[in-house]
Order: structure tokens, then sequence, then C-alpha cells
């Protein structure tokens, strides 16, 4: 015999003081009992509800009976329970449940006797009040008990759970859906019913949180499509690091290496534009000696399409493992191909898929037509990419609108106007329709081959539905939607018509579209060119009051237009305004610049132009640097004013010195015309051939004879460091012809006095003088020393021969007075 403890129950709903009667008919007295309100924690897996069992032992028991199970009936506890749930007493549900378990009885055997559709009406009268946690709190107890928790949910429950399920999906309370969703999946209740995935992905996702929609995934069997589905639409929002975070726990997660996930990633590391990390996880694949399918090998070569060696590295990396390539796979060869402008290889790769076809290996899609057309019209080889047109018509494969657009365009770069409007026709007939890039493409065709009236009226003509106007004939049904790029293109037929660009500009937004940055470039630089200039500014401002921010291009328009009206110090305001706004300039604007001048005037403009050219070395760009070295070198040899035909016989020879690949001129000349350079004098010609020695030094005196006629007087003797002594102390013949050059042109053409010192001094530093000698009578006894006062002395580590030459300060000042005085 058992003692069986259970609460009292009474159907009046105004006490809550009940005796239970005796199934056998005694009565029994009992103490009273106030039921208290449920009162739920909030649901958390790092801190688990109190169990509902805990009532029971701080409660006092309403009797005590002993129960015999073979004499009292199981039926009246199970009906008991029922009407506790009907009611939504399911603390006292669950405490009989637990009482009735615990006495021996198993938790399928009560679950069969229990009402269940009782239950599950007081289960969705909970749901109705939203009181989600109660009911999953009593279904985790009578879980631990033996119930299934599913038992108790009818069809209508069930909706009512799915309902709270979407509010909490609404109000985008991510973390305790996520929590509601692992625990019913606990109880086995059908969660993909319940809700989409899919969109339970996307609120994590939209909230950022990565671990959340992991821990979602991994409820359900099929985890590796939901992985797929995280690692995606973070890529999709260009957030990798999640997507990477989704990656690694799927590995985890996962038995064995999924393809499909491996492929996603490296799809999305495309989308991130972040192409290295895609080639770790393809090496990471390889090092756990797992070959890739197809699929995962044509993701890696489209991510990496933009350098064609690392895709046909891949691409022989798959042939080696036995991969067999697809179509898709050619093409993405003949991507790469199109991107890198190789019309070479595409054209083997088009011939080899061509004989597959042939052996009925493989079959050419319109995809692969498309892509060669585009290789054969980016090259301006029209006559090739119309060949494909035929072989692809002979193949019974149908031109579809990227392959027309891709043809119109062929002859469109080539300029053959006539044959690009033939093939726009030829699409019509076709019935294939066309989109606004290839009404696009016609425009440019126009405006490039500078037949501006049939532009504007084509443009007229394909704005209303009928186009026969434009090509003769009636094409029923056809449309044409103007796009931006429409309005841009046709603006440049303008030409200087700032008013018609203007009114074209005005339109474009009232058909509802909004200029770019190119719009406004293009306006911008059409006002320039009819010499306003302000106006051309004030486009800058409007274009900012239109909540566009000027980009590089616009910026750049603006400088040009600034050059070209001669208004350089207004060009260089702007490119400080770029900098300004962490613009970065691109290098068109650096080059704009560094042209804007025909000739040099004073070290200011030299000093302003070289820092330009500097800024630009440290952008990454790369310039021709011929241009502005002869500036340079015409500014330098304007010291030599008596010296004409001198100075022309020696530009006349070796002009091939000059701009020579890796020649550091330009920055030896920069680095000398900095403003301490004129304090200390020293110049350093290493590495220099004669004439960039010759340009270097003649900058560094232009400075100092500059420097003169503004008042500051020469301090110092002027060092000029030629070279490095070999290691028996003999010269190069480099270091001759350089001293023997500069040795020249300071005494023969400027009549400058010139002394050779040799003295041992220190590498990679700069010399660091005090105050020198400065008569002439000293420095000829300096001469003769084998080494230089301790002031001279480079402080180094490793001390060497220089080979050097010494202008004497008095020497100097002579040469500075007599250029000065005024000429009889």
């Amino acid at each position: 015999m058992r003692e069986f403890i259970i609460l009292g129950y009474s159907a009046s709903s105004s006490s809550s003081i009940a005796t239970l009667p005796n199934p056998h008919g005694s009565n029994h007295s009992t103490k009273p009992y106030k039921d208290k309100p449920l009162s739920l924690p909030k649901l958390s897996p790092s801190k688990s509800s109190p169990p509902i069992s805990t009532v029971h032992s701080r409660s006092p028991p309403l009797f005590a009976v002993r129960w015999d199970p073979t004499k009292t009936h199981l039926s009246y506890f199970a009906d008991l329970a029922s009407k506790l749930a009907r009611d939504g007493k399911f603390q006292d549900f669950a405490m009989v449940v637990e009482s009735v378990v615990l006495s021996g009885v198993r938790g399928s055997e009560f679950t069969a006797a229990l009402k269940l559709e009782l239950v599950a009406k007081g289960i969705s009268r909970l749901l109705k009040e939203g009181n989600v946690r109660s009911v999953v709190e009593v279904l985790g107890k009578v879980n631990e008990l033996g119930v299934p928790p599913l038992k108790l949910f009818n069809g209508y429950a069930m909706e009512l759970l799915g309902r709270q399920c979407s509010q909490l999906l609404k109000c985008k309370q991510v973390q305790e859906l996520v929590e509601l969703m692992e625990v019913l999946a606990g109880f086995h209740f059908p969660i993909k019913e319940l809700l989409e995935p899919s969109e339970v992905i996307k609120l994590c996702v939209d909230k950022c949180c990565p671990k959340l929609a992991i821990r979602y995934a991994c409820i359900f069997p099929h985890a590796h499509i939901l992985f797929c589905n995280i690692i995606y639409e973070f890529g999709k929002r260009k957030a990798l690091e999640p997507a990477l975070a989704a990656y690694e726990a799927s590995k985890e997660n996962l038995n064995g290496s999924n393809m499909y996930v491996y492929r996603t990633i490296i799809d999305v590391c495309g989308l991130c534009k972040d192409y290295m990390k895609s080639r770790y996880i393809y090496e990471d694949l390889l090092k756990q000696k797992v070959t890739p399918n197809i699929y995962v090998f044509n993701s890696l070569m489209n991510v990496n399409a933009h350098d064609l060696n690392y895709t046909f590295h891949v691409y022989k990396s798959m042939q080696n493992l036995g991969v067999r390539a697809d179509m898709a796979c050619y093409n993405i060869l003949l991507k790469a191909c199109c991107l890198a402008g190789r019309v070479d290889l595409a054209q083997d790769i088009y011939r080899e898929v061509q004989h597959l076809e042939s052996t009925g290996v493989l079959k050419l899609d319109v995809f692969t037509y498309s892509t060669i057309v585009k290789v054969f019209s980016d090259a301006k080889l029209w006559h090739m990419a119309l060949n494909v047109k035929e072989d692809m018509l002979s193949a019974g494969v149908t031109p579809n609108t990227v392959t027309w657009s891709s043809l119109i365009s062929a002859c469109a770069n080539a300029g053959i106007v006539e044959k690009a409007i033939q093939l726009f026709e030829e699409m019509l007939l076709a019935g294939s329709e066309p989109n606004s890039q290839c009404f696009n493409i016609l425009l440019h065709a126009c405006v490039e081959a500078n037949q501006y009236d049939r532009a504007f009226r084509l443009f007229q003509s394909l704005k209303s539905t009928k186009v026969q106007e434009a090509f003769g004939k009636k094409y029923k049904g056809l449309s044409f939607k103007p796009t931006t790029t429409t309005y841009n293109t046709l603006m440049k037929a303008c030409g200087t018509d700032y008013y018609h660009a203007k009114a074209l500009l005005d339109e474009m937004r009232a058909v509802g579209l909004y200029p770019n940055q190119i719009s406004w470039s293009i306006l911008a630089d059409i006002c320039g060119g009819s010499g306003n200039v302000e106006g051309a500014l004030q486009i800058l401002k409007n274009m900012r009051a239109a909540g566009m921010k000027p980009d590089v291009v616009a910026y750049t328009t603006a400088i040009k237009v600034c050059v070209e009206n001669e208004n350089l110090e207004l060009a260089l305001s702007l490119f400080a305004e770029m900098k300004k706004y962490q613009i970065h300039p691109n290098l068109v604007t650096y080059n704009t610049l560094l042209r804007a001048r025909s000739r040099y005037g004073s070290v200011s403009e030299v000093q302003q132009c070289l820092a330009i050219y500097q800024d630009m070395r440290k952008a990454g760009y790369k310039s021709n640097d011929y241009y502005l070295e002869q500036l340079i070198e015409e500014w330098c040899e304007g010291v030599i004013q008596d010296s004409n035909a001198k100075q022309e016989e020696f530009s006349s020879c070796n002009k091939t010195d000059i701009g020579r690949p890796g020649s550091p001129l330009l920055e030896k000349v920069a680095e000398h015309l900095q403003t301490h350079i004129a304090e200390t004098l020293a110049v350093d010609l290493q590495g220099l051939t004669k004439v960039e020695a010759r340009i270097v030094v003649l900058a560094v005196l232009r400075m100092i004879k500059e420097n003169y006629t503004l008042g500051h007087s020469v301090k110092d003797d002027m060092l000029i460091v030629v070279g490095v002594h070999e290691v028996d102390g003999g010269s190069t013949t480099q270091n001759v012809e350089v001293k023997d050059a500069i040795t020249k042109l300071l005494q023969d053409e400027l009549g400058l006095k010139v002394l050779a010192t040799g003295a041992k001094v220190g590498l990679d530093t700069t010399i660091e003088p005090g105050n020198t000698t400065d008569s002439d009578k000293d420095l000829e006894e300096m001469s003769g020393r084998d080494e230089l006062p301790a002031e001279l002395i480079y402080s180094t580590r490793r001390p060497v021969p220089l080979e050097r030459l010494k202008v004497t300060r008095g020497s100097l000042q002579h040469w500075l007075r007599r250029r000065s005085a005024p000429r009889r």
C-alpha cells in the first residue's frame, strides 16, 4: 500500500477551498488551502525555471489517503487531472500527475487515461492569454514524469502555439524565440510547422546574432541546409565574420565535409570581396585530404576569376585530382579570359569546347556563346563576334538578350553605328525583347561617333511605343524605359550647351529617376567647357544640397575645369577639399594637377608639384615621370642665365637618362627642396646618373638663389656626396662621370669654387654639420686632411669612405651677389 497525497478540487470558481470526495464514499475532513497564483521566471537556458514540484513541497496537503491501486479507479484521478488542466490549474494538474506516477503508474498509462481534449482546452486557454512560459514549464514537468507533452496538444492548441511563435518573430524577440524553439524541439514538437525556418534565420541575421542562428540550426536534422542559409544571408549583407563563424560551427556539428557548405562559404567570400579567404578554405579542404567536387571548384574559380593565373592553377589542380570539368567550368574560364582581356586563351577554350561538343561530351549553352561574344566585343573584334553568332545559330542555340547586347556592343565599340542598328533590328525580328542596356549601347555608339542629332532622334522615337519612326517597321508592344545611364549619355551629346543638359537633368527627375554622381559631373564639365568656372563649382554645391556627396569623378571634373581655365590655385584648393572629406584622388586627378603647368616660376610652385607627386606615389599610382622631369629640368636650368650655349649643348645629350625606369630623380629633387635643406645645404647624388645629378644640384642652387632674394643669406658650405669608394679605395666609373659633370657645371658654367674632399663617413645617415670653417684658406687646409672634424662626421655603426665635393660659403655668396647685381 502506498500513501497518495493529493490536493482537493472544487469546480467552484469563487473559492479555492474544497473537499475531495472519496471514490469509495468515505468522507475525510480537510484543512483549508489557498491556491497561489502561478508565477514563472523568465525562460533562459542558463537559468532554468524551478520545477513545479517545488510547489508541492511548500504547500501543505489537503488530506492524505492510503490508495490501493486494486481498489481505487485510475480513471477517477485522470478525470480529476483533466478537469484541473481544463480550468487552467496546471500546478495542481502537475501535482496529480506527479503523485500518480510516483505511486507506480506508468506515464504512458496515465496519459492514455486522461481526457486529452480537456487538457488541450486548458492549454489553449493559457496560449490565448499569451502565457507561453507557463505552458512550457508544465510541459517540462510532465515530460520528466514520462508523459509525452505532444500528446497534450490538439490541432487548435498547436495553431495557437504557432501564433505565439509568430508574435515573437514579429516583435523580433530573437533570443526568446530561439530558446522556445529549443525547448519545444526537446519535446519532439514539429518545429518546422510552427515557423518557417528561413524566417527565423533572417531574423537572427538581421539582429547580427550568429550564435543564436547556429543554435537554431542545430535543432533540425537537416542542419547543413540551414547552415548554408545562415552563411549566405550574412554574405548578402557583406558580413563575412559572422558567416565564417557559422562555417566553423558547421564543421563542428556536421559529420564529415559537406560540399554544399564549402561551396556556400566560398561564394560568400566572393560577395565580400575577400578572395584570399576563399583560397585558404580551399587549401584547408585539401589538407584534410578531401577532394572537392566540381561545384566547389567552380565556385572557387568564379570567385577568383579576376586572377587569371590562379583560376587556371585551380583548373589544372582539378584535372590532376580527376574531377571532370562541366560546361559551367568552361564558362568560368571564358569569363576569366574576358576579364583579363586574353582573347587568345578564350579562343583556345572555345575551340576545345567545340571539339568536346562534336564528340558528344558537352553541349554548349547560351552562356558560353554570350561570353565568347563579349570577349571579342571588348577587344573590338566585331567580325569574330558575328562569326560566333553564326556558330550559335548553326548549333540551334537561340541568342538571348545578353547575347544581342554583346553583339551590338561589339559593333558600337568599333564605331560601326549602322551595323549596330542593323543588329538591333535583327534582335527585334527574332522576337527577343531588348532591355534598356541595348538602347543605351545604341545611344552611346551614336554619341561616340559624334552623331548627336541621330542620338536625340533615336531617343525621342524610342520613348514612345512606336519605334517605326526609328527603323521604318512596326514592332507592337515594344516599350522603352529610360534609365539614368540613358540621360547621362544624352547629356554628353550636348557639347557645351549647358541649358540643354540642364533640361535633360530636370527631365530625368520628372520621370522619377535620380541623377547620380556621373550626371552631376557631366553637367559640371559642360558648364566648365563654356568657361563658367563658378557655375561648375556651384554644381558641386547643388550636388551636396540634393543629398548626394561628390565623389572622386565629380571633384576631378571640377579640378579639370579649373586647370583648363588656368585657375590652378582654385584647382589646388579643390584637391585639398577632397583630402579633407577623405575622398581619395585617382590617377586622372593626379595627372590633371601635375600637367597643369607648362613651366615653373618659383621654388614654392615646384615644391607644390612635387608634394602632389609624392602623394601620388604613396597612394600606389605609377606615372610617366618624363613630362614632369622635363619641366623640373627646365626650371633648374634657369639658374644658368648667361650660358645658353653651354646649357643647350648639355641638354641635347644624354636625354635618355631622364625618365629611365626606377629613376629616383623626382624623389631626390623633392627631398632636397624641403625647408630644412635650405639650412644644411647637403646634397646626396648617390645612385643618380650625371644628367639627374646635374638637375638635383641646379634645383638646390635655384632654391638658394630664391631664398637669397628673400633676404636669407647663406650660412654654411655646400656639401655634395658623389658616391662611395670601392674597397680598394678607387672610384667607380659612374662616380667619376658624376663628379666630372658636377665639377664642370659648378666651375665652368657657374663660376663657383669647388674642392674635392675625402672622408670616412657613415652610411645611410644624413650629415650633421656644425659651425664649419667658412674661409677659403681654412678650407684649403682641411682639404689636405684625411678626415673631417667630428662635427661633419656621420654618426653610424660602420663608417665607409665617401667621395664628396664642397662649395664654400664665400664662393656661393660671391656667385649670388653677382647674379643679383643689376645688369648694364
